[in-house]
């Protein structure tokens, strides 16, 4: 089985889709594998780091398109690239299926099997997987690093001759994984932090990393059974907003991080919780890119409102595009690897299997997942 990674098309994206080490993995499965130079070149690994792993260096990316059987990637793909794949080729990276419903049709007319890694259902199996989680890991981590870098003050207490600075307060709302990994992060350089949650069950996680759990009453609300928030009501948001409000105004710096898969992240930090912050303040909305939590947050700006400032970068794990490559690259690995057939050495795409079920979205021309209008 031939595998192609190309270079991805965003000239935004930092991150890489396999590292020469993935490569040596595949090698080992038996898979023959394809890389479009320059692919790593701009995190240190070049194109002899791939080779000396088994890979050969391609510059004809038609050909190599046309000739794969399956293609490895990172971002959802541009139009013209589908036009070059095989009839029967498997092609796995993120889809955004939710919004990409014409993309999702042109894979199917194509007769392209398409895998969404967003859609690998959350099991204990599939965390091995898991571009997300480990992908918004990492975004939580930096959310805390850029909160720093902006804020006027420091986050640990100092006790000093000259006398003593109080720590920071952060608020993280959210405790998912880029939550869980703000609130860590967080405690590592010092500051006091509280945390939200509409599911009360992820109060004892937040507690194991000392911080204190803020408790809001919304009548029920919990998650789903893959572990994602469920949306709420208006009602419960307004409840939620104004349970809030309070530890807003007393925080210095808050991280939001509440996003309900597939669609729009909820308004929860609206214009007046804002400027009920001191000037100084820092907010962080990690959900800029599907909607925002923020009132007055824009994609990839730092918007000033009363001497708030509200940060609202894009894609946070490309900001330390080494380690998300390197995990990324790890979850395609373990992926290729689980499914892997070692006699025939081929990617067969069992349909019984419960990951492959959830993940695979066209196939055999026609979308298949029932969330997208497949059977």
């Amino acid at each position: 089985m031939k595998i192609f990674v190309p270079r991805e098309s965003n000239q935004n994206e930092t991150r890489i889709p396999v590292i020469p080490a993935g490569v040596d993995r595949l090698v080992k499965l038996g898979a023959v594998i394809d890389i479009e130079a320059g692919l790593g070149a701009a995190l240190g690994y070049a194109d002899e780091a791939y080779a000396k792993a088994g890979a050969a260096i391609v510059t004809d990316r038609k050909l190599a398109f046309g000739e794969a059987d399956m293609l490895l990637r990172l971002n959802v793909p541009p139009s013209e690239d589908l036009p070059l794949l095989k009839k029967g080729a498997i092609h796995v990276s993120h889809l955004d299926p939710f919004n990409q419903k014409d993309l999702l049709q042109a894979f199917a007319e194509r007769g392209v099997s398409a895998i969404s890694m967003e859609m690998i259902p959350r099991t204990t199996i599939a965390q091995k997987m898991d571009a997300l989680s480990s992908q918004a890991n990492l975004g939580g981590y930096v959310a805390v690093i850029l909160a720093a870098h902006y804020s006027t003050r420091i986050l640990p207490m100092m006790m000093t001759p000259a006398g003593t600075i109080t720590p920071a307060r952060v608020f993280v709302i959210g405790a998912g994984v880029a939550g869980l990994q703000a609130i860590a992060t967080a405690k590592r350089l010092g500051a006091r932090v509280e945390a939200f949650d509409t599911r009360p069950v992820v109060e004892e996680q937040v507690k194991s990393l000392a911080a204190r759990f803020v408790k809001i009453d919304l009548g029920g609300a919990s998650q789903t059974k893959d572990g994602y928030a469920k949306a709420l009501t208006e009602e419960q948001l307004q409840q939620q907003r104004d349970g809030l409000r309070k530890v807003c105004s007393q925080s210095d710096v808050v991280i939001t991080t509440a996003q309900v898969f597939g669609r729009r992240a909820p308004l929860i930090v609206t214009a007046d919780m804002v400027t009920s912050m001191n000037p100084g303040s820092i907010i962080v909305d990690m959900a800029v890119e599907t909607g925002g939590n923020v009132e007055g947050s824009r994609l990839n700006e730092v918007t000033d409102v009363g001497g708030v400032q509200i940060l609202g970068f894009g894609n946070l794990p490309g900001r330390v595009p080494v380690p998300a490559s390197q995990m990324y690259s790890s979850n395609l690995c373990n992926l290729v690897d689980h499914f892997w057939d070692k006699e025939t050495k081929m990617f067969p795409l069992n349909r019984e299997d419960e990951i492959i079920r959830g993940c695979l979205i066209t196939h055999e021309g026609q979308v298949v997942h029932p969330t997208f209008g497949g059977k």
